[in-house]
Protein backbone atom coordinates (compact mmCIF):
# COMPACT_ATOMS: atom_id res chain seq x y z
CA UNK A 1 0.00 0.00 0.00
CA UNK A 2 1.39 3.28 -1.14
CA UNK A 3 2.19 5.85 1.98
CA UNK A 4 2.59 9.84 1.64
CA UNK A 5 6.37 10.13 0.94
CA UNK A 6 6.05 14.08 1.56
CA UNK A 7 4.17 17.03 2.03
CA UNK A 8 4.69 20.84 0.30
CA UNK A 9 2.52 23.88 0.48
CA UNK A 10 3.45 27.66 -0.41
CA UNK A 11 1.54 29.97 0.77
CA UNK A 12 1.27 32.11 -2.78
CA UNK A 13 1.02 31.30 -6.03
CA UNK A 14 4.85 31.15 -7.72
CA UNK A 15 6.02 31.28 -4.08
CA UNK A 16 8.65 28.34 -3.19
CA UNK A 17 7.24 25.12 -2.09
CA UNK A 18 8.03 24.05 1.60
CA UNK A 19 8.24 20.71 2.55
CA UNK A 20 6.16 19.75 6.13
CA UNK A 21 5.83 16.85 8.01
CA UNK A 22 1.79 17.21 8.25
CA UNK A 23 -1.19 19.52 7.52
CA UNK A 24 -4.51 20.11 8.24
CA UNK A 25 -7.24 19.46 5.25
CA UNK A 26 -10.44 21.20 5.44
CA UNK A 27 -13.73 19.30 3.33
CA UNK A 28 -14.42 22.02 1.05
CA UNK A 29 -11.19 24.20 1.17
CA UNK A 30 -7.94 22.20 1.18
CA UNK A 31 -4.90 22.54 2.82
CA UNK A 32 -4.96 24.98 5.20
CA UNK A 33 -2.04 27.41 4.42
CA UNK A 34 -1.64 26.22 1.11
CA UNK A 35 -2.31 28.91 -1.84
CA UNK A 36 -5.49 26.68 -3.41
CA UNK A 37 -6.93 27.02 0.14
CA UNK A 38 -10.44 27.95 -0.68
CA UNK A 39 -10.82 27.35 -3.83
CA UNK A 40 -13.41 25.91 -5.89
CA UNK A 41 -12.28 22.61 -6.98
CA UNK A 42 -8.28 22.45 -6.68
CA UNK A 43 -8.08 21.44 -3.35
CA UNK A 44 -5.18 19.14 -3.25
CA UNK A 45 -2.60 18.05 -5.80
CA UNK A 46 -1.33 14.37 -6.01
CA UNK A 47 1.43 13.18 -7.86
CA UNK A 48 3.40 9.42 -7.34
CA UNK A 49 7.47 9.17 -6.81
CA UNK A 50 6.76 6.30 -8.99
CA UNK A 51 5.86 8.75 -11.72
CA UNK A 52 8.71 11.22 -10.97
CA UNK A 53 10.91 8.19 -11.39
CA UNK A 54 9.80 7.72 -14.99
CA UNK A 55 9.95 11.57 -15.62
CA UNK A 56 13.68 11.75 -14.13
CA UNK A 57 14.68 8.97 -16.71
CA UNK A 58 13.71 11.43 -19.57
CA UNK A 59 14.68 14.68 -18.31
CA UNK A 60 17.94 13.19 -18.48
CA UNK A 61 18.32 14.56 -14.03
CA UNK A 62 16.67 13.87 -11.05
CA UNK A 63 12.54 16.00 -10.64
CA UNK A 64 12.67 16.71 -7.20
CA UNK A 65 9.32 16.91 -5.67
CA UNK A 66 9.06 20.06 -4.18
CA UNK A 67 9.76 21.61 -7.54
CA UNK A 68 6.74 20.14 -9.24
CA UNK A 69 4.70 22.40 -7.88
CA UNK A 70 2.52 18.89 -5.92
CA UNK A 71 1.01 19.04 -2.47
CA UNK A 72 0.96 15.40 -1.63
CA UNK A 73 4.02 12.99 -3.35
CA UNK A 74 2.96 8.72 -2.71
CA UNK A 75 5.65 6.54 -2.22
CA UNK A 76 4.98 4.54 -5.22
CA UNK A 77 2.57 3.40 -7.57
CA UNK A 78 -0.44 5.28 -9.91
CA UNK A 79 -2.35 8.09 -8.73
CA UNK A 80 -6.60 8.31 -9.96
CA UNK A 81 -6.72 10.06 -12.76
CA UNK A 82 -10.57 9.40 -13.64
CA UNK A 83 -12.83 12.11 -12.46
CA UNK A 84 -14.83 10.46 -9.46
CA UNK A 85 -12.10 8.15 -8.08
CA UNK A 86 -11.42 8.71 -4.69
CA UNK A 87 -8.28 8.02 -2.24
CA UNK A 88 -8.76 8.09 1.81
CA UNK A 89 -5.63 9.19 3.78
CA UNK A 90 -6.29 8.33 7.43
CA UNK A 91 -9.60 10.30 8.04
CA UNK A 92 -9.33 12.37 4.76
CA UNK A 93 -11.56 11.58 1.61
CA UNK A 94 -9.83 13.06 -1.88
CA UNK A 95 -11.60 12.66 -5.20
CA UNK A 96 -9.88 13.28 -8.16
CA UNK A 97 -11.31 16.64 -10.33
CA UNK A 98 -8.88 16.30 -12.99
CA UNK A 99 -5.28 15.77 -14.45
CA UNK A 100 -2.45 18.09 -13.32
CA UNK A 101 -1.02 19.13 -16.32
CA UNK A 102 2.56 20.33 -15.46
CA UNK A 103 2.84 23.89 -16.54
CA UNK A 104 5.87 25.93 -18.02
CA UNK A 105 7.28 27.35 -14.69
CA UNK A 106 8.78 23.84 -14.27
CA UNK A 107 11.17 24.57 -17.61
CA UNK A 108 11.67 27.31 -15.42
CA UNK A 109 12.86 25.93 -11.80
CA UNK A 110 13.85 22.45 -12.50
CA UNK A 111 15.06 23.20 -16.36
CA UNK A 112 14.20 22.82 -19.67
CA UNK A 113 12.16 20.18 -20.76
CA UNK A 114 11.06 19.43 -17.80
CA UNK A 115 7.53 20.02 -18.79
CA UNK A 116 7.23 17.81 -21.27
CA UNK A 117 9.04 15.24 -19.09
CA UNK A 118 6.21 15.47 -16.47
CA UNK A 119 3.12 15.23 -19.43
CA UNK A 120 1.13 12.45 -18.64
CA UNK A 121 3.37 11.98 -14.86
CA UNK A 122 2.20 15.36 -13.55
CA UNK A 123 -0.63 13.65 -11.04
CA UNK A 124 -4.29 14.82 -10.37
CA UNK A 125 -6.02 17.53 -8.74
CA UNK A 126 -8.86 16.76 -5.89
CA UNK A 127 -11.45 17.92 -4.17
CA UNK A 128 -11.41 17.35 -0.84
CA UNK A 129 -14.88 15.77 0.51
CA UNK A 130 -13.61 14.59 4.20
CA UNK A 131 -11.10 16.88 6.04
CA UNK A 132 -8.57 15.77 8.82
CA UNK A 133 -4.82 15.49 9.27
CA UNK A 134 -2.67 14.10 6.96
CA UNK A 135 0.93 13.21 7.76
CA UNK A 136 4.15 11.91 6.13
CA UNK A 137 3.89 8.29 6.46
CA UNK A 138 0.04 7.76 6.45
CA UNK A 139 -1.07 5.00 4.31
CA UNK A 140 -2.82 5.96 1.09
CA UNK A 141 -6.27 3.98 -0.21
CA UNK A 142 -7.44 4.17 -3.57
CA UNK A 143 -10.97 3.91 -3.99
CA UNK A 144 -11.46 3.25 -7.87
CA UNK A 145 -14.95 3.67 -9.80
CA UNK A 146 -17.17 6.33 -8.18
CA UNK A 147 -19.15 8.83 -10.34
CA UNK A 148 -18.43 12.32 -10.00
CA UNK A 149 -21.15 14.26 -8.31
CA UNK A 150 -21.95 10.88 -6.27
CA UNK A 151 -21.29 10.70 -2.35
Amino acid sequence: MPTVASIHVAKATRLPMREVEAVTVEAGKGIVGDRYHGTRHRHVTVQSATALQEASELFGAAVPAGLTRRNLTLSDGVVPRDPGDRIRIGDVLLEVVRVAAPCKLLDDTIGRGAQEALRRRGGSVFRVLEGGRIAVGDEVDTIPGRPVGIT
